[in-house]
């Protein structure tokens, strides 16, 4: 139990020393969207090689299809919903002028409900890894650590733009990484649970992260990388595979 919240924790701790980064200094959106990048080729490899392959050996493919695809369609829905209400604004790291200020006023909530959910699957899965006493696999770990961290930097900038404070912001931060800790717990809990149902919520997990990706991240980096973020992505990728067979 301990176990799963500490690694959690230590993985979404990363949006919270992203906040304090782009509340300390001025970030270039070239820098933030290579590490967005980079997390994204990260995350995939790890959800390649961590859920779905793990979610194979124990169970089969209709239910790991049913586990995926529902998990993609259900963040999809939610992100739709979200989106709407203002919380696209949690990937855009760029200063607005005082014109859209106003149009984005109000949105705060949104995007602090579209991080906690961009980042409650990704530490659900850390718990699931140590079903079974088994370590903490460092590869997945890292992997939301540095997909993370770009996550902690637009958001707060989106946050800014809605007229949080910096209390306010570091507040919200601090229970997004306490979310986390609880989420990485309730994957943990699912020790006891049949292969059928764990495969179930790995691949659910999986699909849910993604829809994310792709439907906030990597347009997000490429918008603001250029072309280039196509070989970090690919640097990302091979680092999670390099860790996980380490």
């Amino acid at each position: 139990m301990w176990n799963a919240i500490m690694w959690g924790t230590i993985a979404a701790s990363a949006t919270m020393i992203g906040a304090l980064i782009v509340l300390k200094f001025s970030i270039p959106k070239r820098v933030i969207a290579f590490i967005m990048a980079l997390g994204t080729g990260a995350l995939i490899g790890a959800t390649t090689f961590e859920l779905l392959e793990d979610a194979v050996e124990m169970s089969g493919f209709k239910q790991i299809a049913l586990g995926f695809l529902g998990g993609a369609l259900v963040f999809t829905i939610f992100n739709i919903v979200v989106s709407h209400r203002g919380g696209h604004n949690r990937k855009h790291s760029e200063r607005k002028e005082s014109s859209d200020r106003e149009q984005t006023k109000g949105s705060g909530v949104a995007i602090f409900i579209g991080t906690v959910m961009d980042t409650l699957p990704e530490s659900a899965i850390i718990g699931m890894s140590l079903i079974g006493g088994e370590s903490v696999s460092i590869a997945l770990v890292i992997s939301i650590f540095i997909s993370n961290l770009p996550e902690g930097i637009s958001s707060t900038v989106g946050l800014q733009q809605s007229g949080y404070s910096k209390k306010k912001i570091l507040i919200l931060w601090a229970s997004v990484v306490f979310f986390s800790g609880l989420s990485s717990w309730g994957g943990a809990l699912l020790e006891n649970a049949s292969d059928v149902i764990k495969a179930l919520m790995s691949s659910f997990a999986g699909g849910a992260i993604i829809a994310m990706l792709a439907s906030t991240m990597m347009p997000e980096a490429f918008k603001k990388g250029g072309p280039f973020v196509g070989f970090v992505t690919a640097i990302g990728l091979f680092i999670s595979l390099w860790l996980h067979h380490l």
